[in-house]
């Protein structure tokens, strides 16, 4: 078979071992990137995708065919199987990078760190190369880390550039190179504003922590944040307490959405809400509980008539109570027969009649 590839004796000896060897890499395929799958998932790494391959026979054959004689045998070609980890941000490339040493025993001589060329045109191919070895196996490997964005490019690259056997016109290599450029531009932006986007939710975390609430816009980071000090739970176990009821923990992100909609802007007027607003909320929850044998309350009831109470007290009417349970529970007819049942019994609560 080997004289089909033209091979001389020793490039087809060579052949002969990989053909003899091919269930060790495939035993390698099979079984280290489940490792490296494992340990990101331990360490809380998130990547694109882990790619594995075994060179096929035929390339193997035209490598030895240009250059067999550089190879003693088998175990000095390092790409027979070969890995490739892909990330979504440029900072987490070295993140992975650590977790492969951790793995595997990196030939540091002749891995190479291809972020580091100068060249221009190089976007494509600025990834991270070890050359390793694992436990096991008798053979080394090749292990490429790079980005999402460096990945899409080479591939692209690969099709319309150097390799399609066709020189490319000098003006539309000058066009590629400046798509290299802006996407080299993009993929640093994004890990800046993975970066900032950090930092900001420490800064908010910081802020709540110190009960600095004013100064906290009202977003998605903040409110969570704000969640996670409980800021709801003494109204709920005082309105559970009207029947002796348990309290069902829910989500209660849907209503940051009505908060933003009432007009709120920041986690001090949520603070706000709730020093003005308990006792008109729990007045709510009594009528309509209390004549009611009802054990179970879902952990959105106190949020629910807080809102209640402010937009009664605000005088947003029925068709702002109905906006409020159109954003909760999504738009609906019985949602304005409910906020008219709202308005009528609001006329027996007391905080309606009381002045400001």
């Amino acid at each position: 078979m080997a004289d089909k590839y033209k091979l001389d004796p020793h490039s087809a000896a060579i052949l002969e071992e990989y053909r003899q060897q091919r269930p060790v890499f495939e035993k390698m395929q099979e079984t280290l990137p489940a490792q490296v799958r494992a340990l990101f998932e331990e360490a809380g790494i998130v990547v694109a995708s882990i790619e594995s391959r075994i060179k096929e026979e035929a390339s193997l054959a035209g490598k030895l065919e240009l250059k067999g004689a550089k190879y003693a045998s088998l175990e000095d070609i390092t790409d027979v199987f070969g890995m490739r980890i892909i990330t979504f941000y440029t900072d987490d490339v070295d993140k992975v990078a650590s977790g492969v040493e951790r793995l595997f025993e990196v030939d540091w001589e002749n891995s190479v760190d291809k972020r580091k060329l100068l060249e221009v045109d190089s976007f494509g191919y600025l990834s991270l190369h070890y050359i390793c070895r694992a436990p096991d196996f008798p053979y080394r490997f090749e292990v490429q880390m790079r980005t999402i964005l460096q990945h899409a490019w080479a591939n692209m690259n690969h099709d319309t550039g150097y390799k399609t056997g066709v020189e490319v016109p000098v003006e539309y290599l000058r066009n590629m190179n400046r798509l290299a450029g802006m996407l080299e531009l993009v993929d640093e932006q994004f890990s800046r504003i993975r970066t900032e986007i950090n930092d900001y939710r420490r800064q908010v975390q910081s802020l709540v922590a110190s009960g600095r609430l004013e100064e906290v816009p009202l977003d998605g980071d903040s409110y969570r944040s704000f969640l996670n000090l409980a800021p709801f739970d003494t109204l709920n176990r005082r309105i559970a307490s009207v029947n002796q009821a348990e309290i069902q923990e829910v989500s209660l992100m849907p209503f940051l959405a009505v908060f933003k909609g009432i007009g709120f802007k920041t986690l001090g007027d949520l603070a706000d809400l709730i020093r003005d607003y308990s006792d008109a909320a729990y007045q709510i929850a009594c009528y309509q509980i209390a004549l009611t044998d009802l054990d179970i309350l879902a952990s959105s009831v106190a949020p629910q008539n807080l809102c209640l109470a402010y937009l009664l007290k605000q005088g947003a009417g029925r068709a702002g109570i109905r906006q409020m349970l159109d954003t909760l529970h999504g738009a609906s007819e019985s949602n304005d027969v409910m906020a008219g049942i709202i308005l009528e019994q609001a006329k027996d609560f007391s905080f309606m009649h009381a002045k400001s």
